[in-house]
């Protein structure tokens, strides 16, 4: 008997999502029915975005898993109609590469000091030097897959990197940091702060006028991660006094960014349009097939997400 497996997201997600899902799962081996309207009562899994029409899990009585195709989970922890294992996306190939490289090249981009020489409206010959990258200390802030990718991606180019992170890590090669006292003490000497730490209660304002304060003087803040970690007012008054000295942010507390808003106009804010890293179909069908067949195999799904911590 197959499997049935409910695609429920955007139609638009479906045209990009069902070549490479029809492959993937016929590669693992599984005998399965894909359709964007199967009977709720008939669904196995469900290939899932937050954004779908699905939000009332409780009709779907055989339900075993469902797997999220974002990394962010924050739009569905709080589901209490959901009781099945829920997986967010991991996925090597495309989601996370596309965040090494993104923040790799941001990284680059402030610690080289390329904004000057792009926009030089008034010729001027700056013939300063940056420092080496060794004389650059980063800390990137949340230190799950994403952190832990973009870390090593730095610290191979000399970065002295610190990562923090809520709960104690371990992590070879790193200077690792955790709990409040650790924040201060990651964010004393930190030239550049990424940030790529979940959406939670917890996290929202991690940057806040006090823990601006904290950054050495013209510190640069990146954001790829979640738009509620940064105060917005709080960033907004560190760069009209210098504290911090550029902030570039991919993602907001309101999306699109309304064109009203502040960051739009301000000079020390490069504004990206949550480009960071996308969800690739093809890799993430992959890990969607993969992590079907070990549910149908017994092994287990992989990426659970832990819905008390809410990621």
């Amino acid at each position: 008997m197959p499997i049935n497996i409910l695609f429920a997201a955007r139609p638009e997600r479906w045209a990009q999502y069902e070549t490479p899902l029809t492959t993937a799962l016929s590669d693992v081996g599984l005998d399965y029915v894909l359709k964007t309207d199967l009977l709720p009562e008939d669904v196995d899994y469900i290939v899932y975005a937050p954004n779908s029409e699905v939000q009332d899990f409780t009709p779907y009585t055989r339900l075993k898993a469902v797997m999220n195709i974002w990394a962010g989970v924050e739009a569905i922890t709080g589901n209490p109609t959901l009781t099945v294992p829920l997986t967010r996306m991991v996925d090597a190939e495309g989601l996370t590469q596309g965040m090494v490289e993104w923040v790799t090249g941001h990284v680059l981009r402030h610690h080289l000091g390329m904004d000057a020489h792009i926009v030089n409206p008034d010729h001027l010959w700056q013939s300063v030097a940056p420092p080496l990258s060794r004389e650059r200390p980063v800390t990137i802030l949340g230190m799950g897959v994403l952190g832990q990718a973009c870390a090593a991606a730095l610290t191979s180019l000399g970065f002295p990197v610190t990562g923090w992170s809520r709960s104690p890590k371990s992590l070879p090669g790193l200077a690792n940091e955790h709990g409040k006292d650790g924040l201060r003490r990651a964010l004393a000497t930190a030239q550049i702060v990424v940030l790529l730490l979940p959406d939670t209660p917890e996290t929202e304002n991690t940057l806040n006028a006090d823990s601006l304060a904290l950054l050495p003087r013209g510190a640069v803040l990146i954001n790829p991660g979640r738009g509620p970690l940064i105060d917005d007012d709080a960033l907004i008054a560190a760069l009209d006094t210098g504290q911090v000295g550029h902030a570039t942010l991919d993602v907001f507390r309101v999306e699109p960014l309304p064109q009203d808003h502040p960051f739009w106009a301000h000079p020390g804010v490069t504004v990206t349009p949550h480009i960071a890293s996308e969800t690739r179909p093809d890799s993430a069908a992959r890990v969607i097939a993969q992590n079907i067949r070990r549910g149908e195999d017994g092994h287990g799904f992989l990426h659970l997400v832990d819905r008390a911590a809410g990621y």
